[in-house]
């Protein structure tokens, strides 16, 4: 079947408009390791999907699963020891407040669980994001997500610039003074939460601010912003869904930007493809969600889920890929740096571990977004056999975040791709 048939055919199946990546769409039939391979057998490296964190296919979890599968699986209503091991073996590697785990099977049903989580022990309903966030899908989640483009649709919601120093909220400020406005911003935003009678639950962020384009920020914010919240009476949660499993080179974003969350939610990369996802907090927390919401999802809390869910957490500590991620990382990313020097339209190159943002601009002077320019690169790094994306405020960043087995192989075969790419275009 033709590529445009089978497109054709998803549309009136899945109805018009479903995304896809890419000027023309791939039809990726098989994955292994940190590579994909379409119907014709050509192979990419994927640089850009982090639910597959211990690679395409792995052999442990895939044993895993299916023998998990051929034994026993079936909802959480009976006593399973596997499913307490993972619990606790999750909340172990959390910081020491972290007590108890609730279940999920996506990153948004684990957000909603933190919304309603805050909103019990704090009897209140406000809640504040930054402006570019994305957390999910739901009615509630998704109602935090990119409010800074739009009106927000829920009373409940407020929201604040993410500090930035590439782009500061003013023009000529000290990295001190960009910590002060943007710690201000959460204090009005928590203020108009009060004025407007809904109260203060909590505040939530992605630890490393992933979809805001993963922006340097000011030393000591996170830490600073916490205690604000805390005095304010709320509670903090940590969306960990992009920024944990290693992903920075420690365990947690939280654990690179240096702050102690109340709730930490986890999801796309802990089941290696097995849609799993968890909320973690202390037992207090939890037990008081517990008791209001007789919380109860059939998929989740599974043997299933629990087998599948080691298997990923022995495969990350085994192979030792935070080491590996810190190492790899730190060398894409001073590499891309020097090509930042080469070249006016790259704008800034940053990240932690194996995430990586590479703003791209109409010029160094300006710093005009220029998403156009990304597109263009994307799309032409697919057809050399390079797979990431766009993402960002202004959708203007290309986006790195490969499985974490992710090599110094891989590293180089990038590096040509990307050269030959920006020779083609340069600063055209």
């Amino acid at each position: 079947m033709s590529q445009s048939s089978l497109k054709s055919r998803r549309n009136l199946a899945l109805g018009s408009g479903a995304e896809l990546f890419y000027d023309e769409p791939l039809e990726i039939v098989r994955g292994e390791g940190v590579y994909l391979f379409d119907k014709a057998g050509k192979r990419y490296i994927d640089m850009y999907n982090n639910v597959p964190c211990v690679g395409h296919a792995n052999a442990a979890v895939v044993k895993a699963m299916a023998g998990q599968q051929a034994t026993l699986n079936i909802h959480s209503r009976y006593l399973h020891e596997g499913v307490v091991r993972f619990a606790e073996r999750l909340a172990d590697l959390q910081h020491e407040d972290i007590e108890c785990v609730v279940f999920s099977c996506t990153g948004t049903e684990a957000n909603e669980v933190a919304l309603r989580m805050a909103r019990i022990a704090t009897g209140r309903r406000g809640i504040v994001c930054t402006e570019a966030a994305y957390h999910g899908t739901s009615e509630l989640v998704s109602s935090l997500n990119y409010v800074g483009n739009r009106e927000p649709g829920n009373g409940e919601i407020r929201c604040f610039p993410y500090p930035d120093l590439y782009r500061p909220l003013m023009q000529g400020i000290t990295e001190a003074e960009l910590c002060e406005a943007s710690l201000a911003q959460v204090t009005r935003a928590i203020d108009g939460l009060n004025a407007d009678g809904h109260g203060f639950a909590g505040l939530i962020m992605c630890s490393i601010f992933a979809n805001e384009g993963l922006p340097d920020i000011p030393a000591g914010f996170m830490s600073m912003v916490t205690e604000l919240v805390h005095q304010a009476g709320g509670l903090v949660i940590a969306d960990e869904v992009q920024a944990g499993y290693a992903r920075t080179g420690r365990w947690w974003g939280y654990d690179e930007t240096q702050f102690k969350p109340d709730i930490v939610v986890t999801g796309k990369p802990m089941g290696n493809g097995l849609p799993l996802a968890a909320t973690a907090a202390s037992r207090v927390l939890v037990d008081a969600f517990r008791s209001r919401t007789r919380y109860f999802n059939t998929f989740s809390s599974s043997p299933l889920q629990a087998a599948v869910g080691m298997a990923v957490l022995d495969e990350i500590e085994q192979g030792d890929l935070r080491s590996s991620v810190t190492n790899v990382g730190a060398h894409l990313k001073k590499e891309l740096q020097t090509r930042a020097e080469r070249y006016d339209c790259i704008g800034d190159v940053r990240g932690r571990g194996l995430f990586i943002a590479i703003e791209m601009v109409k010029d160094g002077l300006s710093k005009k977004p220029d998403p156009d320019r990304a597109d263009t690169i994307a799309n032409r790094l697919k057809d050399k056999g390079i797979l990431l994306s766009t993402d960002g405020k202004f959708d203007n960043i290309l986006k790195i975040r490969p499985p974490l087995v992710f090599s110094f192989e891989n590293t180089a075969e990038f590096l040509t791709a990307f050269d030959e790419t920006m020779e083609e275009i340069g600063d055209r």
